[in-house]
Parts: C-alpha cells; structure tokens; sequence
C-alpha cells in the first residue's frame, strides 16, 4: 500500500496512480499516522557485519529505504541535522539505519563510504532482493527499478519516510520526507 509516501523519484509518471491515491486519502481526513506499518525485526548486511535490529534494542533507530546513486535530495539529512542537535549521551542511544532498495549495485563498502557523508555513525545494510523485498513490505515501502538506460544506468523510485523504531522494537512513528529537523530531535528524545 503506498498511500502516504513522498516518493524520491526520477521519473513520476509510474507514481501517478499512488499520488492520486494519496490526495483521495487526504481529502478523507485520514491522516499519515492514522496506521503505522507492522514494521518488525530484520537481520542484514553491513561492512562490519551483520546487522540485526534485535540487538539494537534499548536504542532508537532512525530507518530509512534509499540507494547510492540516488539522484535526489533524500531523507537522511534530516536524520543526520537531528543527530547533530543531540548530547553525546543521547547519541549513544541512537542508531540511523539505511536500508538499499538497489541491492545490485548497493555493495556494504558502497554503502558504508555513502552513510559517512550523512553522518560517521550512520549504517548501511543490504540483502538479497528477497530479504530487502521482505522487510520493505513489512515497513509498507514502495520502491519500483526503471528501465536500464543505453548507458548502463538506471533509477530507483522509491518511498522517502523516516521510520522511527522504539527502544523496544516497535515502530513508533513515520516521519514525513520534509518533516522539521525539531520535529525528528523531538520524536528521538520522547523515546530515550
């Protein structure tokens, strides 16, 4: 189900049927917190090794469903700008998390040189496209490759929220992709 997404997009016409969707969903007063996704655990690839968010727990993860090349502006700069405005002593009980939704191109060292820009404590994972599928259905992400172009390359639209995951597991929000940097700080310290 893709209602409520902002999508990060190269191409919109494949989107233009969810983005109606959207604004009928809008029009009826239901709003993006109305029901949250199942979310749910998930074990994946880092450069450092396995990734699993049960060991994560007592922490506040920021998520986030992206790719390397993606040519947009997308959602973990907010992460980041929020990470930056927190203690020390905050920040250890804070992970941000990107999930690749391009796991043919997405290597972990790719991924790892990549979060470094947003921010050195920020982690990228990967899978195989099954175990990427999995947990993308299960946080209600939708993301859709494009034809490859003559010159080899080729985009990935995809969902842009933050998905903010509780110390104990559970999805406890979706932020918007333009959501305030005050508003993300303020969703992380009503957690810790």
């Amino acid at each position: 189900m893709f209602r409520y997404r902002q999508v990060c997009r190269s191409r919109i016409i494949p989107f233009v049927p969810f983005i109606l969707l959207a604004m009928i969903a809008a029009c009826s007063g239901a709003g993006p917190q109305a029901k949250l996704p199942a979310g749910g655990d998930f074990i994946l690839q880092s450069a450092d090794g396995p990734f699993d968010t049960q060991a994560q727990r007592g922490k506040v993860l920021l998520l986030y469903f992206g790719y390397t090349s993606c040519p947009d502006n997308c959602s973990p700069i907010y992460g980041a700008q929020a990470l930056k405005r927190l203690s020390a002593e905050e920040r250890a009980r804070v992970r941000m998390v990107l999930v690749t939704v391009d796991p043919q191109r997405d290597t972990t060292q790719r991924l790892k040189d990549y979060t470094a820009y947003f921010h050195p404590e920020m982690i990228g994972v990967t899978g195989t496209v099954d175990e990427i599928d999995a947990v993308a259905k299960r946080y209600g992400v939708g993301y859709e490759k494009q034809p490859v172009r003559p010159n080899g390359s080729y985009a990935v639209d995809h969902s842009q929220q933050t998905y903010v995951i509780a110390p104990d597991g559970k999805l406890a929000a979706v932020l918007g992709f333009d959501t305030p940097v005050e508003k993300v700080v303020a969703a992380v310290r009503k957690l810790l």
